[in-house]
């Protein structure tokens, strides 16, 4: 019997147990996978991104039933071991009412003000690096940044000075890095793999080494892995969360709590709550409002690669974004999105992605002079874009909305690209290649879990708790009303610790 269960070691449940870890309470967290393993091929692209050697090898559906392998992370921190750590605050009128080319974003039941203090907090937690102010777009706060900006290698100042010409206000990103080597790395110092690879050298900021090291130092927090949370059972009242069912090396174990926080991401999450149906839920658990698994989102993303006839030796070229088009302006009626650098690409990940080499070079000597972007449009929720489950798989019915923006932020960077550098020439012409990311990608996931004060139209509070439950919280990407257009981890950390803090004192005297 514990008090706590946490389910999940991602961005939400790792950060929660960091926040319970000094109460006391006899706490367990369980992952489904085990530990990232510390190896060479964790910066090795064909092994990352071509042989998908950290990803789940459990197949999904499509909503036409047609089986596909998702780039999911089942294992210690959950996909924050492969993210990107760029670390944002949803903008002030994110939580507000906005009309897109695609239809209408939907208030928050809470506004930028609950989190702010928050967001504070969970950039000093995971070491975010910015310049408070630089993003034209960002909330005001008169606190800086917990650490400096990171400097931009010369190749990418020069790109950032081009596009300040050109008369974009490019800023410094907010990233998540420790340069102070946590205790158990091993692996040469090096800023180069990062986007999409696990860190060796154990000094990208998530939530693993951020918030679930520091919660398991204290003695009353366990954690359990290669433990696969497959049902919750409640008591005769259907009020309380009373037993968590798991497999574990093949066999099924029963654990108790008092208090069950379920932080699987955004997508699992619901598929737990579904698969916990019983003859008295038949919808399944926490679902008397028919939203689990709805309004799924998970942003309009594009990776492009613009190849300059100028070389790129940069080692690590994420220090800049553009939020110019984050709000109606420079002539569009409505919002389009926002810009950031990726890591540099090789010549592994160009040949993945590339339709056809540029006409007469090699892919080596593409990636030489490829300069790597990365674009979110706001993805809107949409009731019939649901999690489901179909025999004990996950089913991901999804359509695509909100194009036309992302389209013309594409159409817009490019522009900028070729007014602002030496893009255009007769060399390469203005060449560059793309790469939409469809539903096997789900790194940004939110939404299915919706936030909101009624409970016939959503399933948490607006402390995470689940309407329809007296014990049980909800505290991943979920909760998200809207899906905003920046990465959504730092949100979810900061919600952690807002629900954490309101357990601790409203919960758990």
């Amino acid at each position: 019997m514990y008090d706590i269960i946490i389910i999940g070691t991602g961005a939400g449940g790792a950060t929660m147990a960091y926040q319970l870890a000094d109460t006391g309470k006899r706490i367990l967290i369980l992952e489904r996978g085990d530990y990232v393993p510390v190896e060479k091929e964790n910066w090795d692209s064909t092994e990352v991104f071509q042989k998908n050697r950290y990803t789940t090898t459990d197949f999904w559906l499509d909503k036409h039933g047609k089986p596909f392998r998702p780039g999911m992370h089942y294992n210690v921190g959950g996909n924050t071991k492969f993210y990107g750590a760029a670390l944002f605050r949803l903008r002030e009128e994110d939580f507000k009412e906005i009309q897109h080319y695609g239809g209408v974003s939907p208030a928050w039941p809470i506004q930028y003000e609950d989190l702010k203090t928050y967001y504070l907090e969970a950039e000093k937690l995971f070491h975010v690096h910015g310049k408070r102010g630089s993003d034209p777009t960002e909330p005001f706060d008169s606190e800086p940044y917990p650490n400096p900006p990171l400097p931009h290698e010369p190749r990418i100042q020069e790109i950032f000075d081009e596009l300040k010409g050109y008369g974009l206000h490019p800023f410094e990103l907010p990233v998540g890095v420790n340069f102070q080597p946590h205790a158990t790395a091993n692996a040469p110092y090096t800023l180069d793999r990062f986007d999409g690879f696990p860190d060796a050298s154990e000094r990208k900021g998530d939530a693993h080494l951020c918030a679930l090291s520091k919660a398991l130092e204290y003695p009353n927090v366990e954690l359990m892995t290669n433990a696969k949370v497959v049902k919750l059972n409640t008591d005769s009242s259907g009020k309380r969360i009373t037993e968590v069912i798991i497999e574990q090396n093949e066999g099924t174990k029963i654990l108790t709590a008092d208090l069950v926080i379920l932080s699987a991401g955004a997508i699992n999450s619901a598929a737990i709550l579904l698969e916990s149906r019983s003859e008295r839920f038949h919808n399944g658990l926490a679902n008397t409002s028919d939203q689990v698994g709805r309004n799924y989102m998970f942003h309009q993303n594009t990776a492009l690669i613009a190849l300059y006839t100028e070389p790129n030796p940069t080692k690590f070229g994420k220090t800049f974004g553009i939020n110019d088009f984050y709000h109606a302006a420079r002539g569009y009626e409505f919002p389009l999105g926002h810009v950031q650098m990726l890591g540099k690409s090789d010549e592994n990940q160009i040949k993945a992605d590339s339709p056809i080499p540029a006409p007469g070079f090699t892919f080596e000597l593409m990636a030489k002079h490829a300069v790597d972007f990365w674009l979110t449009s706001e993805d809107l929720p949409d009731p019939e874009n649901r999690v489901t489950v179909e025999n004990g798989q996950i089913k991901l019915s999804y359509t695509d909305n909100n194009q036309k923006g992302h389209e013309f932020l594409k159409a817009e960077l490019i522009k900028a690209l070729k007014a602002s550098g030496k893009f255009e020439t007769f060399l390469f012409k203005g060449y560059y290649f793309s790469k939409g990311m469809d539903i096997a990608s789900p790194a940004h996931q939110n939404g299915t879990t919706r936030m909101g004060l009624d409970p016939e139209s959503s399933v948490v509070d607006i402390y995470c708790k689940a309407h329809d439950l007296e014990n049980l919280y909800i505290v991943d990407g979920g909760f998200f009303v809207s899906s905003g257009a920046v990465n959504p981890a730092l949100t979810i950390i900061a919600m952690a610790l807002r629900v954490g803090e309101y357990l601790k004192n409203h919960v758990l005297k």
